[in-house]
């Protein structure tokens, strides 16, 4: 349960300084927005993909059960 507090208040941090520092970053709003816009694109379709990783991991393991193996 700590470690979880301790995850979650270091990426809220991560997150803070990440916002910060771009929003502070020498550069016009127009390019801020846009490369926050590519990093947030970025980080949704690597969700999606881990996601889908995931999903075929379980459906594989799923699949495993139904035919009696044992589970890795």
């Amino acid at each position: 349960m700590k470690f979880l507090r301790f995850l979650f208040g270091m990426l809220c941090g991560l997150a803070v300084g990440w916002v910060a520092g771009s929003l502070l970053a020498p550069r016009s709003g127009r390019e801020v927005q846009e490369e926050l816009r590519h990093r947030i694109e970025l980080v949704i379709e690597e969700g999606r993909r881990a996601a889908e990783t995931r999903k075929a991991e379980l459906e594989a393991e799923l699949q495993a059960a139904k035919r009696g193996e044992p589970l890795p």
